[in-house]
């Protein structure tokens, strides 16, 4: 019995061990087996995943390439836009465009003589601002400089030249008193004058002031105290146009206040040389200034010449003869009988830009006679 036992108990020593022998196996074995079952498991579930997904992330993606293409687009037309507002020159394009069209109003006339300032470079370098320009040598009757000479344009206070001519041909008194009156005020464009209603001068020195200062209401005093009055007047001056061959010229009244008063340089220029055989005239059109009483009596009033190189007595001129004119229509003119670099001249410059033009166009023609040997015709055009 006991030797079974033995045997028994050996038996289970051995089936135990066999058992703690196998159970590892048996359990490595179970978890490769699951962990192969899981992969299995897992890899369908990741191709499907990623199958599943491929569609919704190329179409999430599709919006973002767009959106990054189009922002690849905008960054040049950003980066100008930051250029422009950095550059002064392309600041604002709808303002300056704007200035431009401006700027192109107010120039127009400049660009409309280009061709005439493409005569003038050839004639020496010369950047006149005068619409109209005419330079002839007087002794000779020959035009050294022209610009537009025949383009008809508002002479302003030019006309007082006319004015005296026939105030002066009517061989009226001269010291005979002339009393400013309401009837000889600017209603037209309302200038001033130091001369009141009720001013009381001769006519000589109503003559001068008109010449001298271009005193408007001066010349309209001598139109309306000429025999037969303002319409007499104005007749006579066209009939004086007519005979000195001024074919371009209409006069509408005696101070130039009408841009109905109308000629060209060339027209001008036979009146320049007409005016110029009246010695009044020479002389109250280059007085530099004079103390007049008025008021009657009253009051003193010191009137200047218009012109600057007249008043200032510039010693590169020699002036004979002179007179300025202006109106918004008719812009800044001058003309005179002079002599300079030892030419005697008679120049007409007609429709300035500005108050200093004429005398700076002047100066301009005046160095060009002193650096040039001009022949016949040579800047004419």
């Amino acid at each position: 019995m006991r030797g079974w036992g033995l045997l028994l108990a050996l038996g289970l020593v051995l089936s135990s061990h066999v058992a703690l022998a196998q159970k590892p196996v048996e359990g490595h074995e179970r978890k490769a087996v699951a962990q192969a079952q899981t992969a299995a498991k897992a890899k369908p579930r990741v191709v499907r995943k990623a199958t599943a997904q491929a569609p919704r992330k190329a179409t999430a993606q599709a919006p973002r390439k767009a959106l990054r293409k189009a922002q690849a687009k905008a960054k040049p037309r950003a980066h100008a836009k930051r250029s422009a507002r950095k550059s002064p020159n392309t600041r604002r394009p709808a303002a300056q465009a704007a200035n431009t069209r401006a700027k192109a109003r107010v120039q127009a006339p400049r660009r409309a003589l280009q061709p005439a300032q493409v005569a003038a470079k050839e004639a020496g370098g010369l950047r006149l601002q005068s619409s109209s320009v005419l330079v002839i040598d007087r002794d000779r009757n020959t035009v050294l400089l022209a610009r537009n000479p025949d383009e008809q344009t508002s002479i302003a206070s030019i006309t007082k030249l006319m004015t005296a001519m026939v105030t002066l041909d009517a061989g009226l008194p001269l010291e005979q008193t002339v009393t400013i009156s309401d009837g000889d005020v600017d209603r037209l464009k309302g200038t001033h004058s130091r001369l009141a209603v009720g001013t009381r001068l001769s006519r000589r020195d109503i003559l001068r002031l008109a010449l001298m200062s271009s005193e408007n209401r001066a010349a309209a005093s001598l139109a309306r105290t000429y025999p037969g009055g303002r319409q007499q007047f104005i007749a006579a001056m066209n009939a004086k146009a007519d005979a000195l061959g001024m074919r371009n010229t209409n006069f509408a009244d005696s101070a130039g206040l009408n841009p109905r008063n109308v000629s060209t340089a060339n027209d001008l220029a036979k009146m320049v040389r007409a005016a110029s055989n009246y010695a009044l005239i020479r002389e109250f059109t280059t007085t530099t200034g004079q103390v007049v009483s008025i008021r009657n009596g009253r009051a003193q009033e010191e009137f200047n010449n218009t012109n600057r190189l007249v008043r200032y007595k510039d010693p590169d001129w020699k002036i004979e003869l002179s007179k300025t004119g202006y109106t918004a229509e008719a812009g800044r003119c001058l003309v005179m009988q002079a002599r300079t670099a030892n030419r005697p001249l008679i120049l007409v410059l007609l429709d300035s830009p500005g108050k200093l033009t004429p005398i700076g166009d002047a100066n301009r023609v005046r160095r060009w006679l002193e650096s040039q040997r001009i022949g016949r015709g040579l800047a004419s055009n």
